[in-house]
């Protein structure tokens, strides 16, 4: 019985010492693991950022594609399992560091207050923004919005109950989704439906969900013909998007951040949306746009 209760021990102190030692973890020289969200723009990112490190540093870069929301990512970053991803200002600040948001703070307070959060909270470093701000748009048929005499999301609210609301399961869990969205315009849907954050644009088009959570750089906004109405209250934080880094992987590889911090302003609006449609649209594979964009700006060979 001692033994028994001595291996059970053990196995415990084992378990709770691995545990600890995966939480932010030493960080491997020579070594880092890129990854990012489940939608084309972030996929891009992700190859974007592995591409340009294996050109530019003599790291050993490993991609995992796709891997999760803001909130499996953030996980994955704290256990050590991945090291950096492309993540948002507005969404570091309201969801992870579960800040209050109030229109009048501007894109750099939101920036910095997310830096200092993230450093202090989780050793991660914020670098430079890249450039675009891919915020959340309400957006639905062309057709409808002109039938219904919808111009902004205050408008919405007396039609809500006839219509029917897609977006994503991430965004009916996010702070700064669904619920307060609802709050704030005292919207009373039809239905709600989660669906694929690639799918909702064509859902949208064909009629199958009236209104959805569009993001501002993609192009098949334009592409279908779709409405995208005035967040009048400003409910929704700027998203400006910056590489985030464990803090280990910086220290124990210099002139890292230095080096990514060359990426800052490269994108736009106008071009991240460009580049996601050359994807959406014309189905050419993410990492091949990432490589041709990179050349493009002289940043690889």
């Amino acid at each position: 019985m001692k033994k028994l209760i001595s291996m059970v021990v053990a196995a415990f102190l084992l378990f709770g010492l691995a545990a600890c030692g995966n939480n932010g973890g030493e960080a491997e020289p020579g070594k880092i693991v890129i990854s990012g969200k489940e939608f084309t723009e972030q996929v891009i990112l992700t190859h974007i950022l592995a591409e340009y490190l294996k050109a530019n540093t003599d790291l050993e870069v490993e991609v995992k594609e796709s891997l999760g929301g803001v909130f499996v990512l953030q996980e994955a970053m704290k256990q050590g399992d991945i090291d950096m991803y492309v993540e948002y200002t507005g969404t570091g600040y309201l969801n992870v560091l579960k800040n209050e948001y109030k229109p009048s703070q501007s894109p750099d307070e939101i920036y910095e207050s997310t830096k200092k959060g993230y450093a202090e909270e989780f050793n991660v470093a914020w670098l430079e923004p890249l450039g675009f701000n891919n915020t959340y748009a309400l957006g639905l048929r062309g057709e409808l919005a002109k039938e219904l005499g919808l111009k902004t999301y205050s408008d919405l609210a007396a039609h809500a109950s006839d219509l029917s609301f897609g977006a994503d399961p991430e965004f009916f869990e996010r702070g700064d989704g669904f619920d307060a969205l609802a709050e704030a315009y005292g919207y009373k849907f039809a239905a709600k439906k989660n669906i694929d954050p690639d799918l909702q644009y064509t859902a949208a088009k064909d009629g199958e969900i009236d209104i959805i959570t569009a993001f501002s750089t993609d192009a098949r906004i334009d592409q279908y013909n779709l409405t995208i109405l005035e967040d009048d209250k400003e409910f929704f934080p700027p998203y400006y998007a910056a590489p985030i880094v464990r803090q280990e992987v910086l220290d124990a590889n210099e002139g890292l951040e230095e080096t990514i911090n060359k990426l800052a302003g490269i994108l736009s609006d106008e071009k991240m949306r460009e580049l996601n449609g050359q994807v959406n649209l014309d189905k050419k594979q993410p990492k091949d746009i990432a490589i041709e964009f990179l050349q493009s700006e002289g940043l690889i060979e």
